[in-house]
């Protein structure tokens, strides 16, 4: 069965041009080998973004004049992923693909009225694994002031208050889409990950069912032609024995085996999910310093360009300054060495 999935990521400034290059497809050598540059072609936008997202971000706040009071760790976009697996995509088709997407992307508009005009960029991905959209959103919270007034703000934390909040996003999302006829599970919920439901037919695979029932159908009962009390009860305890050699032992030792298997992968999947952590970590670090060292090569060459500048005045300003004096002085010059040469006249 395939899953209904989105994934959100806050950002702060410094973070979102780096996906912006990601989600464009600016960079000339892609490092994510999952891409194939020959399905590129293929990535489509619902809404288009005409500049990198941080110039986006501020003709936004130009354009619906809000003011706000944001630090460099502020949280100014969020980043959704809406997905499934490949075999959902390969099912549907193209066309539902296609309109799976525009369904994400309207859920999205309408969620607490967020609004398509607080949307800076959705773009649908074919070239990388399984298709995914990206959408960039502002995360704007419709207020009021302490005039009572309604305004608009910028705040991550309010857009998703609460503990439930994501989930509460996450049942939206999947409500929406199966409404308009996908036919998708909602994921398990946080708590119930670390147990697993099993149907009918994989208990019967785990318990082996079958092979316990053929055993009970072949366990008979020899009894005498006259059978005593005691008879009776020797052939009970056999079959209760033929039972649990057969049948309660070997499933005991199944489901001891299942339960260290399960301990051993759960632990697995916690060591994974820490490195993924940490990696995305570095990832967004890596991000941060290459940011930071452009500003700072931008700022050597603005520094080498205005000390150039700087010499090159010095320089102009000097050779005036010479010119003005041989100018002042060629006159007292020339008044000198006539008197000079009278002298040694006389």
């Amino acid at each position: 069965m395939s899953y209904a999935i989105v994934r959100n990521e806050k950002l702060t400034r410094a973070e979102v041009n780096g996906k912006c290059t990601h989600n464009d497809r600016k960079a000339k050598c892609h490092t994510n080998k999952d891409i194939d540059p020959i399905r590129t072609h293929l990535n489509y936008y619902i809404k288009k973004n005409n500049y990198t997202y941080t110039k986006e971000f501020d003709e936004f706040l130009k354009e619906r004049n809000i003011t706000a009071h944001l630090k460099k760790t502020s949280i100014i976009m969020c980043q959704l992923m809406f997905t499934s697996d490949q075999a959902f995509f390969d099912r549907i088709g193209e066309q539902e693909t296609k309109r799976y997407f525009d369904e994400c992307y309207k859920f999205i508009c309408n969620y607490k009225n967020l609004g398509e005009e607080n949307i800076i960029s959705a773009v649908v991905h074919l070239d990388e694994g399984a298709p995914h959209l990206h959408l960039m959103f502002v995360p704007i919270v419709h207020t009021k002031d302490k005039e009572n007034k309604a305004i608009d703000k910028i705040c991550a934390r309010d857009f998703w208050k609460g503990r439930n909040s994501y989930r509460q996003f996450q049942d939206s999302f999947f409500k929406h889409v199966k409404s308009k006829g996908f036919d998708l599970e909602r994921g398990l919920y946080v708590e119930e990950t670390n147990r697993k439901n099993l149907s009918v037919e994989k208990f019967k695979k785990v318990t082996n069912y079958a092979k316990a029932k053929e055993i009970l159908k072949t366990a008979t009962l020899e009894l005498p032609n006259t059978p005593e009390l005691q008879d009776i009860k020797k052939l009970v305890l056999n079959r209760d024995k033929i039972i649990e050699e057969k049948i309660i032992k070997p499933q005991n030792r199944l489901i001891k085996e299942l339960h260290n298997e399960n301990v051993a992968l759960h632990k697995e999947l916690s060591k994974q999910t820490e490195i993924i952590d940490v990696a995305e970590e570095f990832v967004k670090e890596k991000e941060r310093l290459q940011n930071e060292n452009k500003n700072l090569e931008r700022t050597v060459c603005l520094l080498q360009q205005s000390k150039n500048q700087d010499e090159e005045d010095l320089k102009f300003e000097y050779e005036n300054k010479i010119d003005h004096i041989e100018h002042k002085y060629q006159k007292k010059i020339k008044e000198l060495e006539k008197d000079k040469r009278i002298r040694k006249r006389k």
